[in-house]
């Protein structure tokens, strides 16, 4: 598949704060060479987004479109900043996932992506589109898993130096690819990809709708596009104080500008002109171990000693512990201005998440599959 490159706009940016961290091995001392200039400034710039005047309520309709306006800015911020912190913390998926009794951590992300490229049909062979592709972690498991050409678009700089190097290292550099541009304006000719996958990322986008046409437009016809959604469910109330500011917490906490809800997402695949074949929030299924287990930081659902290290960093010690270590090696400037606050805002998006998950008004795999219909 080719593809057309455009000069990066924010590459001037993207060199100031990372410089070459990206090829950095470890994604911690990764994050310890950015830039303590350009740091700070991201950083202030990504709190400047969420504050409200006194007396403004930050939950509301008003409040949320006016930040839609600044997407881009919020979700490259958010992700310049955070994705050290996810690749070091979770892995190179940056996504939740069900989970069984005695199955580790990252055997259950690869089983969550396994069952998305198998409900679409996905082949060896086939050219697929991985819109919001992050680091790449699921792009390089799912052409393992079924032999297909996958291509990432992804509009973070940073993250795309990261999946390269990553594909690089794996060997899949002839398999997997990675294209800089904007999921809402996908830069693909029409009707020229055979399934398109997305997890967990379009939930960014100002508009669903819009993003999904865009899908729905370099798709094949009778090609199938598969998404985990994040949204709120049918058991969120828009007149509940608690529910928007739980929403807000989440929004906040993860670079979303305006979340929707279940059917909002479900209205948007429809009017994008896909014909719905599934829908499912996958999280209402019975499984014995909740979905938020590892943020929640529950360590009696760990299996092994590395899924234990990874919960036990999101229990209370372990988010206090990590929080004076960025803290000391801001003040020795051995880590650049702003970590620490960083780490703040994701460990607050965190405690959002398990109680939208607990409470049941909020799910990270509202799982749909739309076909484009035969011409």
């Amino acid at each position: 598949m080719t593809v057309a490159l455009h000069e990066d706009p924010d590459l001037a940016l993207t060199k100031a704060m990372h410089g070459k961290s990206a090829e950095e091995k470890n994604a911690f001392f990764a994050m310890l060479k950015k830039n303590n200039a350009a740091h700070r400034e991201i950083t202030n710039e990504y709190v400047r987004r969420w504050r409200t005047e006194k007396g403004i309520d930050g939950t509301t309709d008003e409040a949320r479109k006016e930040r839609t306006t600044e997407y881009m800015g919020v979700v490259n911020n958010y992700y310049d900043l955070a994705t050290d912190f996810y690749e070091e913390a979770w892995a190179q998926s940056f996504h939740f996932c069900r989970f069984t009794v005695g199955e580790s951590f990252l055997q259950a992300l690869a089983r969550h992506e396994h069952y998305l490229a198998y409900k679409l049909g996905i082949k060896r062979g086939m050219e697929v589109l991985d819109v919001g592709c992050g680091v790449g972690g699921p792009a390089r498991e799912i052409a393992r898993f079924t032999g297909c050409q996958v291509v990432g678009v992804n509009n973070n700089g940073y993250q795309i130096a990261r999946a390269t190097r990553h594909t690089q290292k794996a060997g899949l550099q002839e398999q997997v690819s990675f294209f800089k541009g904007d999921f809402m304006h996908l830069d693909f000719p029409d009707n020229t990809v055979d399934a398109v996958y997305v997890i967990e990322a379009t939930v960014h986008a100002p508009s669903l709708q819009k993003v999904y046409e865009q899908i729905f437009r370099v798709l094949k016809p009778g090609g199938r596009f598969g998404v985990y959604e994040w949204v709120m469910t049918d058991r969120f109330d828009e007149s509940n104080p608690k529910h928007r500011a739980i929403r807000l917490g989440i929004e906040r906490g993860n670079g979303i500008v305006n979340m929707r809800t279940q059917n909002e997402a479900v209205e948007a695949i429809q009017a994008a002109g896909f014909v719905l074949e599934h829908e499912e929030d996958l999280a209402t299924r019975p499984d014995p171990i909740p979905w938020y287990y590892p943020i929640a930081g529950e360590l009696r659902y760990a299996r092994g000693l590395w899924d234990l290290l990874t919960v036990l960093r999101m229990t209370k010690f372990g988010r206090g512990a990590m929080g004076y270590l960025l803290w000391t090696l801001e003040t020795l400037r051995l880590a650049p201005s702003g970590t620490a606050e960083t780490a703040t805002e994701l460990a607050s998006g965190g405690d959002s998440l398990v109680e939208g998950g607990r409470l049941g008004l909020f799910t990270p795999m509202y799982f749909m599959i739309g076909r484009k219909p035969d011409l």
